[in-house]
């Protein structure tokens, strides 16, 4: 599939296309041109130094024209002095709205639970001797909550490549780790697949993160070596 990015004020050239479905990825060129194997329900995550992260599911649409147009917008310059204020005491319980915190959900989460609530007291229909809301239903007959269960799994992903990027630079990947620069996507999509690390990751506990990162390296450098 080919797109273009555009973005004021700011040069077109190096934006990494990463499909988390393949782990395929592309290079953007100074127009701001690339190409990618990508097809429905697929999540295309663009990023670069200089730009905001950037993320598109592959819709229908997109995928029949053949052709994405992505904006993105250049980071915000970084001031030299801000002031903050604690407003951490101010919530819906402490002023009386909810009797406890509200959950948060992701927006995939969001979505995904939009999809497949079931509703006790409204529209038509009974399952079970309760009411259950049409989104479900349609949402079942279509297939969009498959979709939405593996953006949801995407997303998850997605956040446990953020969190690994705040742990360790590319730098560190490159020359600690012995991976090409080529490869820093693939190995990156490679890595956080594994059990191992995702449970070090999540609890914060970088001498495990290092420690499993190393391991997986050599694993990923073994199987570059066997399909050469």
């Amino acid at each position: 599939m080919q797109g273009k990015i555009s973005v004021k004020n700011s040069k077109l050239d190096g934006v990494r296309v990463i499909n988390l479905m393949t782990e395929k990825e592309a290079i953007t060129n100074q127009n701001g041109e690339f190409f990618i194997l990508a097809k429905p329900d697929d999540l295309l995550v663009f990023s670069a130094d200089f730009l905001d992260y950037m993320r598109k599911i592959v819709e229908v649409e997109d995928y029949n024209k053949g052709f994405l147009e992505i904006e993105m917008t250049s980071k915000i310059i970084q001031l030299d002095e801000v002031e903050i204020y604690d407003y951490s005491n101010i919530n819906a319980v402490n002023l009386g709205i909810l009797s406890r915190p509200a959950k948060q959900y992701t927006p995939a989460q969001r979505r995904l639970q939009t999809a497949t609530r079931l509703h006790p007291t409204l529209y038509a229909g009974t399952m079970a001797g309760g009411s259950v809301g049409l989104d479900p239903l349609i949402n079942w007959i279509s297939g969009r909550t498959s979709m939405l269960k593996r953006a949801l799994k995407a997303e998850e992903k997605e956040i446990l490549l953020k969190k690994l990027e705040n742990f360790y630079s590319d730098e560190f990947i490159i020359e600690k780790l012995k991976i090409c620069s080529i490869d820093l996507g693939r190995f990156k999509n490679y890595a956080v697949y594994d059990d191992a690390l995702i449970n070090s990751i999540e609890k914060k506990d970088r001498s495990k993160v290092e420690f499993n990162l190393y391991r997986i390296s050599a694993e990923f450098q073994n199987i570059n070596a066997y399909e050469d």
